[in-house]
């Protein structure tokens, strides 16, 4: 198998309390791949204790928001000729025992690779709302796409080196997760899911409420058919 460099992009948002162990996790588990930290504009001390870690860090000057980051991430990694790149949280929920199918569906062919939390593993629990939400969308997302998709704002993803060159130019400003697969599909990049772990929080709640959740889902849908009659 070809060797190819590979980037793992943190997103993290006043996240001092786990980003350190976070970081130290990867870097054991996954040696062969570098860890850049994006914080977005953190208060706390996020990026030294990043640093600390041995990760790469770049820092928003105030918080921008997960697009934003995203957008950062893959920026860097198309500037500094990385082949493919691994998005995960910096809140540590995303497993790293989920990685290595991921990596395995890019050295596939695949260019977008989704961590899905609904295809095949049971380690994620939300509430009603958030799963009536997941299912709407994902079958708007299905039908748009015109392949199944069970995840749609999954965050823990990975990109080939066509995904990394097209979003380092073109990201979505507002849903990454799930305009961005309208986006690849418009591309006719090869896209995938596979099964992901994802773990509790082990620092801090979720900013997420049920009216977010409600207008989220209803901001995503316009956003999405919007983004269909885009030129591609």
């Amino acid at each position: 198998m070809e060797n190819r460099r590979g980037l793992i992009v943190l997103l993290a948002y006043n996240e001092e309390e786990c980003i350190g162990s976070t970081v130290a996790e990867l870097r054991e588990a996954l040696p062969g791949m570098d860890v850049l930290v994006v914080d977005d504009g953190s208060a706390d001390q996020t990026a030294a204790r990043a640093r600390e870690a041995g990760a790469h860090v770049l820092t928003h000057p105030f918080n921008l928001g997960v697009a934003a980051g995203e957008a950062t991430g893959l920026l860097y990694a198309s500037r500094q000729g990385y082949q493919r790149v691994l998005r995960m949280d910096g809140d540590g929920q995303h497993d790293p025992a989920s990685v290595p199918m991921l990596l395995e569906a890019l050295d596939a062919g695949k260019e977008l690779v989704i961590g899905s939390r609904f295809a095949g593993v049971t380690t994620f629990r939300s509430t009603w709302l958030r799963r009536f939400g997941n299912q709407f969308l994902s079958r708007l997302l299905s039908t748009l796409t015109q392949q199944r998709i069970t995840d749609p704002t999954s965050g823990f993803r990975g990109f080939g080196p066509r995904a990394i060159a097209f979003f380092g130019r073109t990201h979505p400003h507002d849903y990454p997760e799930p305009e961005s697969v309208l986006m690849a599909s418009r591309q006719g990049f090869p896209i995938t899911e596979v099964p992901a772990r994802m773990r509790p929080r082990r620092t801090g709640t979720s900013s997420l409420t049920p009216w977010k959740s409600a207008f989220y889902m209803a901001k995503v849908s316009f956003a999405l058919l919007m983004e269909r009659v885009r030129p591609v």
